[in-house]
């Protein structure tokens, strides 16, 4: 696993260009600050090796008692979004609970990254939309009002249920996905930004989770 990820919102996507005229799409991240809200152990009471990170501090008004109790257990401020990032042994050591991870350290030009993003949520939809069905034919045989239904959903007497798994419509979106070995093309620490080449999920202000590519990495070491 990489040593260290970090909490991020999707700013936008903007582009580059190269003196051949070559074009670079970039999408835009605000990478950090991350308060360390815990450091978990595999030695200790956890049972594995972990860092809680806190990104973009909120309002108490905007948290309930239990998120409040949480946050006034550890001695922190409270903030909008808590996420546990996985790390190996010797990472855990090097951090303590209270201090601030920027982008400085991290993520470097030239770099590779993985992005992990919530996919846009696009509400309730059918199948043509949802799982790209091509619908039924408009003309023939009295075929009316059922141009974009996606057909039978059972069987005959066996097994005489319909199956798990079956295609039907549903609510569509809200999937998190990872994109990998994304190039990081240029880091602005003074603005927590850094920009990678390629786009990521999620809509603009959305919540990533950025880290060093894992397949770099794990080369890295073997090596």
């Amino acid at each position: 696993m990489p040593p260290i990820a970090l909490l991020a919102k999707k700013i936008g996507m903007t582009r580059i260009f190269e003196s051949d005229g070559t074009i670079h799409p970039l999408t835009v991240l605000e990478v950090g600050p991350c308060k360390v809200l815990r450091v978990k152990k595999n030695d200790g009471a956890d049972g594995y090796d972990a860092l809680q990170l806190g990104f973009e501090p909120g309002k108490e008004k905007a948290f309930n008692k239990p998120q409040m109790g949480f946050f006034k257990k550890i001695g922190q401020k409270p903030y909008r979004h808590v996420r546990e990032v996985r790390v190996d042994a010797a990472v855990t050591g090097q951090y303590e609970p209270g201090q601030d991870l920027t982008v400085e350290s991290f993520f470097a030009p030239g770099e590779f990254v993985d992005v992990v993003g919530w996919t846009k949520g696009r509400g309730f939809q059918g199948v043509m939309r949802r799982h790209g069905f091509h619908g039924s034919k408009e003309w023939g045989h009295g075929t009316h009002e059922y141009f974009r239904h996606g057909g039978s959903i059972g069987s005959n007497t066996y097994p005489g249920r319909t199956m798990p798994g079956l295609r039907m419509p549903g609510r569509m979106g809200v999937r998190r996905f990872t994109i990998q070995n994304l190039r990081v093309i240029d880091r602005v620490a003074p603005k927590n930004l850094v920009l990678v080449r390629g786009a990521v999920p999620g809509p603009n202000g959305g919540l990533c989770i950025v880290r060093q590519a894992i397949k770099v990495y794990s080369a890295t070491k073997k090596a």
